[in-house]
């Protein structure tokens, strides 16, 4: 897993993203972490303002992952970065198939179906 900062972890990304325009997956997953550097260099207990609450944003396509860490104050800057990307890749996305409605009713009132009314 590569870790990388915010700003070349969006380029990487979206070369993922491009990569698998025609086929294929990615899967981008967002999770808080609890960093507690001090704590692992001193054993005594500090209080819980020493934790630092961070967002751990992973990108995999199954073969290739990349990561980064992004603090509170980066996170909103991150998050409209994101979106801009997303926005732009959505457009490779498959619409899904819809039934027609007659073609619902006439499969329901087919010749041998049953259909049974509420009293």
């Amino acid at each position: 897993m590569v870790r990388l900062d915010p700003d070349p972890f969006l380029n990487e990304l979206t070369k993922l993203y491009e990569q698998h325009r025609d086929k294929g997956t990615v899967w981008v997953t967002l999770k808080r972490v609890h960093v507690d550097w001090k704590r692992k260099r001193k054993s005594t207990a500090e209080p819980e303002d020493a934790m630092e609450c961070r967002c751990l944003a992973r990108a995999t396509d199954g073969k290739k992952t990349i990561s980064t860490f992004l603090s509170a104050k980066d996170h909103q800057r991150f998050q409209a970065a994101y979106a801009t990307v997303l926005k732009a890749h959505m457009d490779a996305l498959k619409k899904r198939e819809k039934k027609d409605k007659k073609e619902k009713k006439a499969a329901a009132t087919a010749p041998g179906t049953v259909i049974k009314q509420s009293t």
